[in-house]
């Protein structure tokens, strides 16, 4: 049976596929063509003939076997190959031939997609925001000539996508779906800051300066703990740059979102009490390491900044830290105390005068 062999192979090699690959995805399109035919043989094989531009269908009929004490149910044998081919399967085998084709052209470029993405995995990109009437719920992002999606839960509250507006995102995942590979990005991770800070501090790059971590409630506050890696290195003025330019370029791109820039420290008490900055602290009583609990102390005037509008300063600080942080009044811990000195002094004296 003719088909057109060496048009189908050049169009292969456009598309880089080798020539095996497609014998292979012919040969088991067209044996399964066959089977779905009219009294077809249940064993068959194809022959592919490049130089004639032909294939052939080769069967195999089951010869049942003689049953024998030793085997009294024999598995049939198969008789000899004869050419199956039908005489009316032309047109089946074009059509058959064409599907495979597509499909094989639609894993290359599927292929080459997940290649160039993998890589892109926990890295920020630059695309341009495409509305999908069909897909209300998600934002697409037009990366080059691939759409990304922008999850609702990945998105920022509040903000806006306008179509055509162009957008950094962090891509969050990259994998194979049923309909090619999936490219989920997001606006709200807190791995977004820290790739937007990269792009704008050499001293992160360069290893002078590290972020150590990273507390984000995406579209109202960032706290970001930094420390410097080399003598002489300021960690949070060079995230903050000359006139604080480079901190402002990060935040040009989180929209309102305020940045609290920190200092790190392995000591818990000083993380704790650098971590509810803005607000000045006292000082940090550790309740337990194991628990990772501690106590904040705090001036009366500060403690509003300390807590933050409906907690949210407290809240990051106890994120960015890893600890449960209470806080609590200076004055009013310093009142309990002079009254539990003075009511331990009273008992002392009472004590006495009984002697």
């Amino acid at each position: 049976m003719e088909l057109d062999l060496n048009g189908i192979y050049q169009l292969a090699r456009e598309q880089e596929i080798d020539t095996e690959t497609v014998d292979e995805a012919l040969s088991e399109a067209l044996r399964l063509a066959y089977l779905k035919t009219p009294h077809a043989a249940k064993h068959a094989r194809v022959e592919l003939d490049p130089r004639a531009g032909t294939f052939t269908i080769w069967a195999q009929d089951e010869i049942p076997q003689e049953p024998t004490e030793d085997d009294p149910h024999p598995a049939p044998k198969l008789g000899e190959e004869y050419d199956d081919t039908p005489n009316d399967f032309g047109r089946l085998a074009a059509a058959t031939a064409r599907q495979v084709i597509q499909q094989l052209f639609r894993k290359a470029e599927d292929d080459k997609i997940f290649g160039a993405f993998s890589g892109q995995r926990g890295k920020l990109i630059t695309g341009v925001v495409q509305q999908d009437a069909k897909d209300t719920a998600n934002v697409h992002v037009a990366v080059g000539d691939v759409e990304a999606i922008l999850p609702r839960r990945e998105q920022v509250p509040g903000e806006r996508y306008r179509h055509g507006e162009r957008i950094r995102v962090y891509v969050v995942n990259v994998s194979r779906g049923l309909k090619g590979p999936e490219i989920i990005v997001s606006r709200s991770h807190p791995e977004l800051v820290r790739r937007l800070f990269e792009r704008e501090v050499p001293e992160l790059v360069s290893g002078a300066v590290s972020i150590m971590a990273i507390a984000r409630e995406a579209g109202a506050r960032t706290k970001i703990a930094v420390r410097a890696n080399t003598p002489g290195v300021n960690p949070k003025g060079a995230l903050i740059g000359p006139g604080g330019s480079r901190v402002r370029a990060v935040m040009e791109n989180l929209g309102p979102e305020k940045i609290d820039i920190v200092d790190w420290s392995n000591d818990p008490a000083t993380f704790v009490a650098a971590a509810l900055s803005p607000a000045v602290v006292s000082g940090v009583q550790v309740i337990s390491e194991k628990n990772q609990t501690a106590i904040a102390f705090i001036h009366d005037d500060q403690l509003s900044l300390a807590i933050g509008k409906e907690g949210q300063n407290a809240r990051l600080a106890a994120k960015l830290t890893g600890w449960k942080i209470g806080i609590e009044s200076e004055e009013t811990f310093a009142k309990k105390q002079a009254a539990l000195k003075a009511q331990q002094e009273a008992a002392q004296s009472g004590e006495n005068s009984g002697n």
